[in-house]
């Protein structure tokens, strides 16, 4: 391998390794994105969480109504209903899916 490619790998590296450095830990994504409708504890006791429904996160037999990979679909691609109102918008442009397989495993914490 010559020089440039090696110093284009390394510094690939450091500019990803960085970025990962600087993402949001899960309770920090938690508090930011989803607090305001679904309560920092997670039991949707929150103004907006009663305007639009949101389920109490940390309710075992809730959480056992969903997979992982629903929950995670669910954050990236958000939720409309059967009328077409959206109920939680997408945060695909804003979490990276490692940070949105994290924040799942966050909300399962999250159950009492």
């Amino acid at each position: 391998m010559n020089k440039a490619c090696l110093l284009a790998s390394l510094s690939g590296a450091l500019i990803l390794g960085a970025a990962a450095a600087h993402a949001a830990d899960p309770p920090d994504n938690w508090t930011k994105n989803c607090a305001a409708c679904h309560a920092k504890d997670g039991t949707g006791h929150t103004k907006a969480g009663r305007m639009v429904g949101v389920k109490d996160m940390t309710e075992s037999k809730y959480q056992q109504g969903f997979t992982d990979d629903q929950a995670a679909a669910q954050i990236k691609n958000g939720f409309t209903d059967a009328s077409g109102t959206t109920k939680m918008k997408a945060f695909g442009d804003t979490l990276s899916d490692p940070d949105i397989k994290e924040l799942v495993a966050y909300i399962r914490s999250l159950k009492k």
